[in-house]
């Protein structure tokens, strides 16, 4: 059996509030009416990233991720606390990426500069549309017009490493209308897109209460085309499922996640993975989810929300779960040393979705056709232990 090797290292922190919450978000974001408790939360963030140190030491960590909620809901001094604790206690890899997630609806004037002076080098913003109507519907709390200017005022304050998030099949959402918003984003030259599919997730408003005039999915198929038409058209190089760029401008951070990387989750609900080249395990941790909760047990033990060994049965699910969102795919050498198992273990599994045309195989390197990538869950839920 090959040995386990540990992959590269991630940190991911999570900032769990936001101004409203949107009907379509699943993620663990919780509406603040009352002034944050920032000092609260940076101490909480610092204890719990002390508790997991014993999991990562000697280990450099080579991208940092503010996700939420909004995490632009805290000023820049907060964000460079929370990094200098990090570093403090963390060795840093040369460059790394850090990424923060901002809202357009929260940016203010002269704060970017701010952002990048604290150490913060990539700015993520959930934009989702550029027609007002459909930002309406999606319950976000800012225009077109706001989110244009937050993208321009990041830009001004010398960010060049930008994300735009967008969606599509939204409710109403017609060929024309798509076209537009990829249209738009593209005039902001930013250097990467996630572009993506309105679900309805459980557990939201649009869940339990559906919007009315949601596109088919044959319709949403063709809209996916046309983005993609799009942004190949304007040098994007499509290289994950709903993910974009341009040359050299790919997420770092997300790639770890996708190549089956490690990384520790700091933060309310925050997730974790962790591979262990000295006994061969692979743990999961995830963080207490409520904010209050979180708060009050981050001293102690049970801030843990859970912890999970992934058994050698599940290791192959759980690894094409994210390999198999990636256009370039894994080679059989990365799924040995990461999961530790051999390639005897998926062999059936790959015969049959080679046959059924989802998978190719070119030397060590397994790749999703194009077929394949339209029915990702498909491929994906193949690799279920049995």
């Amino acid at each position: 059996m090959p040995a386990l090797i540990p992959p590269p290292l991630s940190l991911y922190i999570h900032i769990p509030w936001c101004v409203r919450k949107c009907p379509y978000c699943d993620f663990n974001s919780h509406q603040q009416k009352d002034a944050l408790p920032i000092d609260d939360y940076i101490a909480a963030l610092t204890d719990d990233l002390e508790q997991d140190l014993p999991l990562v030491w000697g280990r450099s960590i080579h991208s940092v991720f503010f996700g939420g909620g909004t995490p632009s809901l805290f000023p820049p001094d907060a964000i460079e606390r929370i990094l200098d604790a990090c570093r403090a206690r963390l060795k840093f890899a040369p460059n790394a990426e850090v990424t923060m997630e901002c809202n357009p609806g929260t940016a203010e004037h002269g704060r970017f500069e701010n952002y990048l002076n604290a150490g913060v080098n990539r700015l993520s913003f959930g934009i989702q549309s550029f027609n007002d109507d459909c930002l309406k519907t999606l319950g976000r709390i800012h225009d077109s017009n706001e989110a244009e200017a937050a993208v321009k005022m990041a830009q001004d304050a010398g960010y060049k490493n930008i994300n735009l998030d967008l969606m599509f099949a939204l409710p109403g959402q017609d060929i024309a209308m798509a076209r537009h918003d990829v249209e738009r984003a593209m005039a902001l030259s930013p250097t990467h897109l996630s572009y993506y599919h309105l679900t309805l997730e459980p557990n939201t408003v649009f869940a339990a209460k559906p919007p009315p005039n949601l596109p088919d999915e044959d319709a949403a198929w063709s809209l996916q085309e046309q983005g993609q038409a799009i942004l190949a058209e304007h040098g994007f190089r499509q290289y994950e499922i709903s993910a974009y760029a341009k040359s050299g401008m790919q997420c770092a951070h997300n790639l770890n996640y996708w190549r089956y990387g490690d990384y520790l989750g700091i933060g309310a609900g925050a997730h974790g993975k962790i591979s262990s080249g000295a006994s061969g395990e692979i743990l999961r941790r995830w963080k207490l989810k409520n904010p209050r909760d979180y708060l009050q047990h981050a001293k102690t033990e049970k801030r843990i929300g859970g912890d999970e060994y992934v058994t050698m049965e599940n290791r192959p699910f759980d690894f094409m779960l994210n390999a198999l969102r990636l256009s370039e795919g894994f080679s059989i050498k990365d799924f040995e040393v990461r999961t530790g198992l051999e390639r005897a273990a998926i062999e059936k599994k790959l015969s049959h979705a080679k046959l059924m045309g989802w998978l190719l195989e070119q030397g060590d390197v397994i790749i999703p056709t194009e077929f394949g990538q339209r029915f990702s869950n498909d491929v994906m839920a193949l690799f279920l232990a049995d």
